[in-house]
């Protein structure tokens, strides 16, 4: 590997090194002169005695390395899609760089927590680790293009909206707001509802691109699966990796800056789990897949509870344990209707390995634990008069599907099994923040 300035980018890359080269030394000039006294204004300030120019000059510098990041993750977009190692990197330094910066602004708006420190200090490491490799990397790979990209930027929304999984994402922020508003036993407010939320859909967006990039190949064997925006090649590899760690990495960044370190522990708990523990470990390793990698969908309640209490009691750990038993009959109910898809692609699911009639014998077993399961709110004396009502009539109502599937069989009362269980979810959380609130 032969190293070049030959590529604009590769300049632009250069640049931005010394730049922030810069901006590190006048920034811990700054700290140690406590020339950010003498400087008061934002954006610009205006200096009050001689040191407070180094603090001028420090927002100039943040300034002028802003613009150079934000023009090579451009430049990276639009002319290095198809570079799988290149554009990954320049995405997640462009995250660490304004991540970075956003920590510190935080710390400066109010008293800074212990977590802060280490996150601000953990992300100028990473930043100039990343920094580096991206020096070398980019007068390694980086080529200039020689044609005018055109992109539908309409259609190229859609597929990163795709990626993102969205019907996916709504039903875990059902579930995450329903641990928010049980954890508050009341209506949160307006801003922790907000950063909850937006963190907790930037994880469940990020996980769910890099599963869509991790089984791009497996995918195409799928018909349910073939067209989507990766396997069906209208977003590049590199492009559907690079938009699922950017997303993960700024959830992180709104959750321990926006919300508290419980929730954000959780939250990055639940990308590791989803992406390495399922997508890569599990998926076509295990008939058990679905079973054990339920664990990632059932964390986002208590991302809410902890977001709410900033700790985690039992009632958060029985949310945890209604999605972890609802994930089985759910999913198992949909590989009923998709078993031939499933054994083209060698994903050994259960009714592929094991047969339909065990399978529908398993979904049965399942659904009673999970309304057992539900049921251990008002046993513990963690939920009222309105969530006993819900969860048994809910309860009933799965049961009698599960029960269809197991006596009756057949892809259609899979599919209505499928449908219903996603609807059981939503109402069984439904209930349990409005029991909450009252």
């Amino acid at each position: 590997m032969k190293y070049s300035l030959r590529s604009s980018f590769s300049r632009l890359v250069l640049a931005l090194f010394v730049l922030v080269f810069a901006l590190t030394i006048v920034g811990r000039m700054v700290t140690v002169t406590g020339a950010w006294a003498y400087c008061v204004g934002w954006p610009i300030c205006t200096p009050t005695h001689p040191l407070g120019y180094l603090k001028l000059a420090h927002i100039i510098l943040v300034g002028a390395a802003s613009v150079f990041m934000l023009l090579i993750l451009r430049k990276a977009w639009r002319e290095q899609r198809d570079q799988n190692l290149l554009l990954p990197l320049t995405t997640v330094t462009g995250v660490l760089f304004f991540g970075q910066a956003l920590i510190g602004a935080i710390q400066l708006a109010r008293a800074s927590s212990l977590h802060l420190i280490i996150l601000h200090t953990m992300s100028a490491i990473a930043l100039w680790i990343s920094l580096s490799v991206l020096v070398f990397i980019s007068g390694v790979l980086a080529k200039d293009s020689t044609e005018v990209i055109k992109f539908d930027y309409r259609q190229r929304a859609k597929d990163f909206f795709a990626l993102s999984k969205p019907l996916i994402v709504a039903l875990l922020l059902v579930t995450t707001y329903s641990g928010l508003v049980a954890g508050s036993k009341a209506w949160p407010s307006a801003s922790l509802t907000l950063w909850t939320l937006l963190g907790g859909a930037l994880a469940a967006a990020g996980s769910s691109a890099l599963n869509q990039y991790i089984d791009r190949e497996l995918d195409k064997n799928m018909q349910r699966t073939a067209k989507r925006p990766l396997a069906d090649g209208r977003l590049t590899a590199a492009e559907g990796l690079s938009y699922g760690l950017a997303l993960s990495l700024i959830s992180y960044y709104v959750m321990a800056g926006f919300v508290n370190l419980l929730a954000a522990l959780l939250s990055l708990a639940g990308i590791f789990y989803y992406v390495i523990f399922y997508s890569v470990l599990l998926k076509k390793a295990t008939v058990q897949n679905i079973v054990i990698g339920g664990g990632a969908g059932a964390i986002p309640p208590m991302v809410g509870w902890a977001a709410a209490t900033g700790h985690l009691g039992l009632a958060a750990w029985i949310l945890f344990a209604i999605v972890f038993m609802w994930t089985p009959p759910h999913f198992w109910a949909l590989a009923i209707v998709r078993m031939k898809d499933y054994e083209k692609a060698g994903v050994p699911m259960m009714p592929v390995v094991r047969g339909e009639e065990s399978t529908r014998k398993q979904i049965l077993i399942y659904t009673i634990v999970l309304v057992g399961v539900t049921l251990l709110l008002p046993l513990f004396n963690l939920a009222g008069t309105v969530y006993l009502a819900s969860a048994l009539t809910l309860g009933g109502l799965l049961l009698y599907a599960a029960w269809r599937v197991f006596k009756i069989g057949g892809n259609k009362v899979a599919w209505t099994m499928y449908r219903w269980s996603s609807m059981y979810l939503a109402f069984i959380f439904l209930a349990i923040m409005i029991d909450a609130v009252m």
